[in-house]
């Protein structure tokens, strides 16, 4: 088939499909009626998780490492209230009637298991106290009511107690507030786990897989009951905490606080952002267009877009995590991006033959730019479907709402509007502005005219920008995810400081054969290498609050006028103990039954330089050299559960982008039928994404499971504006019957193409950078590292690319 039949057989296709599209108006408004009926009934069921699995790849076995752990030693779900006064003494009358009374108003709130503070906590001054047969649980300020004087003696410097409910500096005490946990939930949770536990094992059978699959779907609705029970209770402990706001400051912070505050930050996003983008989009529109249909019809567009995908996303159970909450800015975009190309060559139809009826307009619309609008779209879904191959399960998950979002945009597009556009009648079309006209002008004289010249320049600019990516770090922290002038960063920063630290780490180690003793509970040997692992552990700057049995020991030996106990006294106060005491005390770090220890360690987020990677190799080494063998412990919980996302952060990168590269180079290579023009169509665009991975490496911006998309995401939008002005320049370029092909192909490039793309940039640019003003961090960076993606990519299409055409596809075809 020659070139020119196969065009004839193209325009056919597209005539019949265009018209299809108008005669059965009546039909797609009625289907898409129902579609949105249908999600507004689903729209209810949209939910947001910010829960710890959200953030690991699947079947994690690290994740099921702590959940094994967690089984063992059931640590407690708490939170603390930090009280720091402002005008009194901290071991004062005035505090501990405050403290008294937060603890009293807290203990009223229903899932509240133990209130826990200086007050409530048994004080024993010596080991006579221990081995006399005093009751401990009576030595507490409640009950004893010591002196300010006599609570400084007994609480400074505790072993237990420092660092969870005094701070080092004894300027600040806080309260425990331990929760109930629910116990169909902890039930169901145990199921879970012993089935994943299989997974360390080998692979599940399809029956595990199908059990597991039920008992996820049991738990989730109490696990989401839950999140809402959280969120209304720390907005409890809140109000009572602003009743002493005239004397103390007070600091809310632990790790399900973290969840809570993320789950808020995005719903609070997704509102006000996906409205502002909206009201800017509205705005824009109306300055550009000067028409009231061309702002109603691409908001609508825009809003029916979003309606449908939440359905959706809500029927088939997709949640928006941390990553994938700007799904609707997104959508917002490219559905507008695609409406802007239909609305200039609708209108730029318009001008050019006004005796044309309405229909005959929008089917030349749709002749003209279903191709590239599909192509665009096949595209861009093609960028963010290579997130599906990334590895990190919200990345994965984010890929696939993003393509399923795309679909939308793309019906919504192509068939709803010029569908709903067949009703309004016919009006003369307002001109385009001329200023704009000529600096595109300027661009196309230059490209076509200097296109070495153009290259040269362009391909230095981003040459620079590639001496950032040797600077990329993946080095992050929770606490850095909000704005330092937030009152979360302030509080979770305090805690962090001044608490012993934010992210638990915790070391499981197995009991060996040749120090276990089935008469003592904590024998001299088994001590002597808990001392020893802990003295490593604490040995890092990083390292806050390290709590084990030892430090029961040591608790035992500052009381025996600093001689230790011998381990039969230790095993004798052990048991001779209240079992809450015990609790109170050493808490839960050690199991007869599976012959393991517990160090609970928490990581301070906010230590200066904290490279996760180089501590945990540094901890590694570390117990090596104490004589503890790496078979015989394991390090679990958030902390390692974070780096391990964080170092999987490059390779992710890199295989994502690889995909990305050769995917998108092998649908351009189908959509345009030559080698040549497909690899001069990839250019621009991965000088698009190094560039903007350079210039996150100069600004130092740690790569995060938000930042890590960026490249993909830009690829995905930018190489739309690419299809468009390849697909209009090749079209000029054929139509031509000059001598001098490259001048049609460049005029009708740099036409209402050019401008649409202009549009759109602009449009996306403004929009994302209206994340700036979020408290989100990574939202920030998102918003304003995309919207200057954009902009380069704006450069490198109205520049290099025409650059490249001229010199190696127009001209050539002219010469032969």
């Amino acid at each position: 088939m020659t070139q020119s039949s196969a065009a004839t057989t193209s325009h056919k296709i597209l005539n019949t499909l265009a018209q299809a599209i108008i005669s059965a108006r009546w039909v797609i408004i009625a289907v898409f009626t129902a579609i949105i009926a249908v999600a507004i009934f689903y729209l209810p069921q949209f939910k947001i998780d910010a829960s710890a699995d959200t953030l690991l790849v699947k079947d994690n076995k690290l994740y099921i490492r702590t959940q094994l752990a967690n089984e063992v030693f059931s640590p407690e779900e708490f939170i603390l209230l930090a009280y720091a006064p402002e005008q009194h003494a901290l071991f004062s009358d005035k505090t501990f009637n405050d403290i008294n009374k937060l603890s009293s108003q807290i203990r009223k709130l229903e899932r509240v298991e133990a209130v826990t503070s200086i007050l409530t906590v048994p004080l024993v001054d010596n080991a006579d106290a221990l081995t006399g047969g005093t009751d401990v649980s009576s030595l507490t300020w409640q009950q004893q009511r010591y002196s300010p004087q006599v609570m400084k003696e007994l609480i400074a410097g505790h072993p237990i107690f420092t660092d969870l409910l005094i701070n080092r500096e004894e300027t600040a005490t806080a309260i425990q507030i331990v929760f109930r946990p629910n116990p169909e939930l902890r039930a169901l949770e145990k199921q879970i786990t012993d089935i994943q536990a299989k997974l360390l094992e080998g692979e599940l059978t399809e029956q595990q897989q199908a059990e597991l699959a039920q008992l996820k779907a049991q738990a989730d609705p109490i696990r989401q009951s839950l999140s809402e029970q959280r969120q209304k209770e720390i907005a409890e402990i809140e109000k009572i905490a602003a009743t002493v706001s005239d004397r103390a400051d007070t600091y809310l912070g632990g790790s399900y606080v973290v969840g809570q505050h993320l789950i808020d930050i995005i719903k609070s996003d997704l509102q006000m952002f996906g409205s502002a983008i909206a009201l800017v989009i509205a705005i824009m529109l109306a300055v550009l267009y000067r028409s009231v249909k061309w702002v109603v019809f691409p908001i609508l567009a825009c809003a029916v877009s979003v309606l449908i995908t939440m359905g959706l996303f809500g029927m088939l159970d997709m949640r928006t995590t941390v990553i994938s909450a700007n799904f609707i800015a997104l959508q917002l975009i490219l559905t507008l991006a695609v409406m802007i190309h239909l609305i200039g060559s609708y209108r730029e139809i318009s001008r050019d033959e006004p005796g044309l009826s309405q229909r005959e307009r929008i089917k030349a619309t749709l002749i003209d730019k279903l191709s590239p609008c599909f192509y665009a779209t096949l595209t861009t879904s093609v960028g963010f479907g290579s997130l599906i191959f990334s590895g990190l399960q919200p990345v994965v998950d984010f890929g696939w709402m993003m393509l399923v979002s795309m679909l939308v945009t793309m019906s919504v597009s192509l068939l709803l509007f010029p569908a709903l556009l067949c009703f309004v009648s016919k009006s003369a079309e307002t001109n385009e502005f001329t200023g704009l006209q000529r600096v595109l002008e300027r661009l196309r004289q230059w490209a076509l005219h200097a296109p070495k010249r153009v290259s040269s320049v362009i391909l230095l600019a981003f040459a620079v920008t590639a001496f950032g990516l040797p600077k990329l770090d993946v080095e992050n922290s929770f606490i850095d995810y909000f704005d330092t002038d937030t009152q979360v960063h302030q509080e979770l920063a305090f805690i962090d400081k001044q608490f012993g630290g934010s992210t638990p780490l915790d070391i499981i180690l197995d009991i060996p054969e040749h120090v276990q003793n089935e008469q003592l509970v904590l024998s001299a040997d088994m001590v002597n290498q808990l001392q020893l692992v802990q003295q490593a552990v604490e040995a890092f700057e990083a390292t806050g609050s390290v709590t084990s049995l030892a430090n029961f020991t040591a608790l035992a030996k500052q009381l025996n006028d600093g001689m230790p106990l011998t381990e039969y006294e230790l095993t004798s106060i052990y048991h001779l103990l209240d079992k809450q005491v015990v609790e109170q005390l050493v808490g839960a770090y050690f199991s007869a039954e599976e012959e393991q220890l517990r160090i609970a360690v928490r990581i301070q987020d906010t230590t200066k330089d904290l490279d996760r990677e180089t501590f945990v190799k540094q901890l590694r080494q570390d117990l090596s050299t104490v004589g503890v063998d790496e078979q015989s412990y394991s390090l679990t919980n958030l902390f390692i559960l974070y780096q391990d996302i964080l170092s999987r952060l490059f390779d992710s990168q890199i295989k994502t982008l690889g995909i990305v590269y050769v995917v998108l180079g092998l649908v351009l290579l189908a959509i345009f039928r030559s080698v040549k023009v497909a690899l001069i169509a990839l250019v621009p665009n991965i000088l698009t994404t190094l560039g903007i991975l350079g210039i996150i490496g100069w600004l130092g911006i740690p790569l995060d499971i938000m930042t890590i998309t960026i490249a993909a995401i830009a690829m995905g939008i930018a190489v739309d504006d690419t299809i468009h002005f390849l697909h209009a320049w090749l079209e000029g370029a054929e139509k031509s019957n000059s001598d001098e092909p490259a001048e049609a192909a460049s005029q009708r490039a740099f036409g209402h193409t050019g401008l649409a793309i202009f549009y759109t940039t602009s449009i996306i640019a403004i929009g994302f950078s209206l994340f700036g003003f979020s408290n989100f961090l990574p939202s920030v960076y998102f918003g304003l590292l995309t919207a200057t993606a954009m902009m380069m990519a704006l450069v490198t299409d109205t520049t290099l690319l025409p650059a490249l055409l001229a010199l190696f596809v127009t001209k050539r075809k002219a010469q032969a």
